[in-house]
């Protein structure tokens, strides 16, 4: 016996605030009703002596060591840049500020 009824269906579209007619009613019952049958076969199949997962194949962090390698100076980083100002990038403000 099927557990979603036209009536239930209305219901659902009204705490969704969607406005179903008719036509959508019946639409939308035969399919929420074929979803509540493969959930309810998907829970039969599930059993307590089975793990659960979260993926299929174990996943682990690769981490390499933290080295510190050659890095620029101040003024390679900043011979670049369209505009510095006291050793920094300076850029144009963009919150709450006229331009």
């Amino acid at each position: 016996m099927s557990e979603i009824t036209p009536e239930l269906v209305r219901h659902l579209g009204v705490l969704a605030r969607i406005q179903l007619n008719d036509d959508e009613v019946s639409r939308l019952t035969g399919q929420l009703d074929a979803i509540v049958d493969n959930i309810a076969k998907v829970s039969e199949v599930a059993t307590s002596d089975i793990a659960a997962t979260s993926h299929p194949i174990p996943l682990t962090n690769v981490f390499r060591p933290d080295v510190v390698g050659q890095t620029l100076t101040h003024e390679q980083v900043l011979q670049n840049a369209p505009d510095a100002a006291d050793g920094r990038f300076r850029v144009t403000a963009i919150l709450g500020e006229e331009q």
